[in-house]
């Protein structure tokens, strides 16, 4: 168990020994007052707790004492922020992160490779979706090669930005030819129209928002773990109330993520519009939806793949914490950098 959701309101977690125990309240099918479900520590990586979950001191100090990140989200799955263990010896990276952030030339060279990376990905996804179409004798709707003909000239274009405005400008352009393709190959139920996040207004940007959160925190924790300051931003320029070296570089991964596992949801109906509820003025997962979704988040995270590009068997979680080892290295050799490829 990699990673561990306890979102369900009134939950307690404790320690016993080498086990967490959740303590799991009572539900409306009349099931006992505290169902128990007990977590080997030497199996857990990681912890997502809901607003309303309590833990025991001595819980989250033992998670912390075995290098496990805790992180918290709040009702409509929003990233509240995390524990994270102590890592004291890591001054020396920091300092030379800070210098390279303020390198004009450092910034501008990691930012593209991240940006054609993503475009690259973004191709990708569609090329193959687009492919498994016709293996699967399924209409394929008469955008799609005329979005990867736009999406290769976006990703030329990228790669020869000479300045951060441009790139972004690039990044705009892709994003709106790809985010139309990949709309059409939605279910005609579940219609998305654009990108919207505070709030969602649709269920599709709902489950786009929430598994880009946990992508969020997970690279987030990496980046603390591997001694670096999330906060310091390239493309996402550092500013406060938010980490922006994470947004920087889980971009590469939003579409084989995010994006790829929402249209696998809606697509073998895993998600239906009983599992959306409309809050504060936007469209939300319910308990039962971030469910399902985190359930098939880790199942994607944890599959093993063949990478063309690391030339060895990898999972999608080695490669976001591989993406967090290989900027560390470039703040030393930073033509070195290679952002995540799509296989």
């Amino acid at each position: 168990m990699p990673t561990a959701c306890i979102q369900l309101v009134g939950s307690k977690i404790s320690l016993e020994s080498e086990h967490l125990v959740i303590a799991i309240p009572a539900s409306d099918d009349g099931s006992p007052r505290e169902t128990r479900r007990d977590i080997p520590l030497r199996d857990l990586d990681r912890m997502v707790m809901g607003e309303g979950v309590s833990a025991t001191t001595p819980a989250l100090m033992e998670m912390l004492r075995r290098h496990i990140p805790i992180s918290f989200i709040d009702g409509r799955g929003r990233f509240l922020g995390s524990f994270q263990p102590a890592t004291p010896d890591h001054g020396a990276a920091r300092l030379r992160q800070y210098q390279r952030t303020l390198d004009p030339a450092f910034t501008q060279l990691i930012a593209t490779k991240i940006i054609v990376a993503k475009i690259y990905n973004q191709r990708r996804l569609i090329q193959r979706v687009a492919a498994n179409r016709k293996a699967d004798d399924l209409p394929v709707p008469d955008l799609l090669q005329t979005t990867l003909d736009a999406l290769d000239r976006a990703m030329s274009a990228a790669g020869h930005a000479t300045d951060l405005d441009s790139l972004r400008g690039y990044e705009g352009i892709a994003a709106a030819r790809y985010f139309a393709a990949w709309a059409a190959l939605l279910p005609d139920a579940f219609p998305f129209e654009r990108r919207s996040t505070r709030p969602p207004l649709n269920p599709v940007n709902a489950v786009i928002s929430f598994a880009s959160t946990l992508i969020y925190s997970e690279t987030h924790a990496f980046l603390h773990s591997h001694g670096l300051d999330p906060a310091l931003g390239l493309l996402h320029t550092t500013e406060n109330g938010r980490w922006s070296l994470a947004l920087d570089l889980m971009e590469p991964f939003r579409p084989v993520l995010a994006e790829a596992l929402t249209l696998d949801l809606f697509s073998h109906r895993m998600l239906n519009a009983s599992h959306f509820e409309p809050m504060n003025g936007g469209i939300y997962l319910t308990k039962d939806g971030r469910s399902k979704l985190i359930l098939q988040y880790e199942k994607r995270m944890e599959r093993q793949f063949l990478s063309e590009a690391a030339g060895h068997r990898t999972t999608l979680r080695q490669q976001l914490e591989n993406q967090t080892v290989q900027f560390k290295s470039a703040l030393d050799q930073p033509a070195a950098f290679e952002p995540f490829l799509m296989n």
